[in-house]
């Protein structure tokens, strides 16, 4: 049987202890019965039986009576000292049906609401035996107790649903609100204990998955807006082609535009490849110092078409735990972006040193730097300045935002400021501790 709801199954729960619990004082109370209560009365009966003993023995049959009229009259029942055979002997009335069967000795019966005691001497020459009603207890009586019991279990119950039910399910109506499209949905909580470990978990996954499905619409319609102009001066020129006598300029055209759609799709499939984060599946120790010559050298061509020098200061030994591939498409978007706004016969400067337990790379160029209020913007996907778009072409607008995701995937931080003139990126990559032999 599965239950649906989770308060039936707290309700249930409870009950169940309930009476498990019923069960184990019960058996407690018996076993208290025998071991402690039952001896007790036991020699308090082997007491009376000695105390009618004596007066019969000592002064006669009417002192047994009197002693056993006292008896009658503190106990409220019938008291009376019996020979072996069980004949009374106040009366000599036969009493044996009082008597246990052999080979019992001591007797205490509830029965037909009387209680009836038996109890024998060690020499087997006497029984003590007594009856009397028993009280009449009425349901009222333990009502009181009832509602008791009630009470407890409406409280812990509350507690229970109050405290762990309800939050639960305010949990998985946030969660289904979530999944119905909500994405600044959040759970509020402040519980030091599980379930607020589970709403700030759940916090924290939905801020991840709001930025990543935000971050991939504005990324599609960043591409379809990026395609757009191409596609459509490739249509035109396609057309030209056609009716145009001079074909060769219509084909460079169409070239041009063809080899920026070609650029565009290979930016977006390295932004995809970086967003799967291979780090984290085939991390390898990576010499960060030798990932970035290995940039200056396949840069330095890109830099000397430009009458540009690419300048390098190294103070870092260390490594990175990650991708090499990652880390090198990192640093050689964030210096072809330098080179690409950097005046004619500028210098690059490119810096290692290394701070606490992070590697620091710093490029700089010497060109227009960017407005500040685009700082906020500056890593996003497709975003280009207006007016290095203008003058200088620019790219697709993807290479710094390859590069934040490449070093995030890294668990490390880059950033942007001006340098008056020109720009300084700044990298910050968390380098493999060392151990000390």
């Amino acid at each position: 049987m599965r239950l649906k709801s989770l308060f039936i199954a707290t309700l249930l729960s409870m009950l169940c202890i309930l009476g498990v619990s019923f069960l184990v004082f019960r058996a407690i109370s018996d076993r208290m019965q025998r071991l402690t209560i039952d001896p007790t009365f036991n020699r308090f009966d082997q007491l009376q039986l000695d105390s009618a003993r004596e007066e019969y023995e000592q002064h006669g049959r009417q002192a047994l009576q009197d002693y056993m009229g006292r008896l009658d009259h503190t106990f409220h029942g019938s008291h009376y000292l019996l020979d072996s055979r069980g004949i009374d002997l106040v009366t000599g009335d036969d009493r044996s049906g009082f008597l246990p069967k052999p080979p019992e000795t001591i007797a205490r019966i509830r029965h037909q609401g009387y209680w009836t005691i038996a109890h024998r001497a060690p020499d087997g020459k006497y029984w003590f035996a007594a009856v009397g009603p028993l009280g009449r207890l009425h349901v009222w009586d333990f009502l009181p107790y009832y509602f008791l019991v009630i009470g407890t279990i409406a409280v812990i119950f509350w507690i229970a649903a109050v405290g762990v039910i309800l939050p639960i399910r305010r949990v998985a109506a946030s969660i289904a609100q979530f999944g119905h499209g909500d994405l600044s949905v959040r759970i509020s909580t402040r519980r030091p204990d599980e379930i607020g470990q589970l709403g700030r978990s759940f916090n924290v996954m939905a801020e991840r998955l709001e930025r990543l499905i935000v971050s991939e619409r504005r990324l599609l319609g960043d591409i379809s807006h990026e395609l757009r102009s191409p596609l459509a001066r490739l249509k035109f020129a396609i057309k030209l082609a056609r009716t145009s006598e001079d074909s060769n300029a219509a084909l460079d055209r169409i070239e041009r535009d063809v080899n920026r759609i070609a650029s565009l799709v290979s930016d977006i499939v390295e932004i995809t490849f970086v967003e799967g984060d291979p780090a984290l599946r085939g991390a390898e120790a990576v010499p960060i110092t030798q990932v970035v010559r290995n940039v200056v050298c396949d840069c330095t061509v890109e830099a000397e078409a430009r009458c540009c020098r690419i300048e390098v200061t190294e103070k870092l030994d260390g490594e990175a735990l990650g991708s090499r591939e990652l880390l090198r498409r990192a640093v050689e978007n964030v210096l072809r972006n330098a080179i690409r706004y950097s005046p004619d016969k500028s210098t690059i400067q490119v810096s290692l040193e290394r701070e606490e337990t992070n590697a620091i790379i710093v490029v700089r160029d010497h060109g227009p730097g960017v407005p500040e209020d685009t700082f906020t913007r500056l890593f996003d996907p497709f975003f280009r300045v207006e007016e290095a778009r203008n003058v200088n072409g620019g790219g697709s607008g993807l290479g710094l935002s390859i590069a934040k995701r490449a070093v995030q995937a890294h668990h490390g931080s880059i950033s942007a400021e001006n340098a008056s003139p020109g720009l300084r990126v700044r990298i910050v990559i968390p380098l493999v501790p060392e151990v000390n032999p």
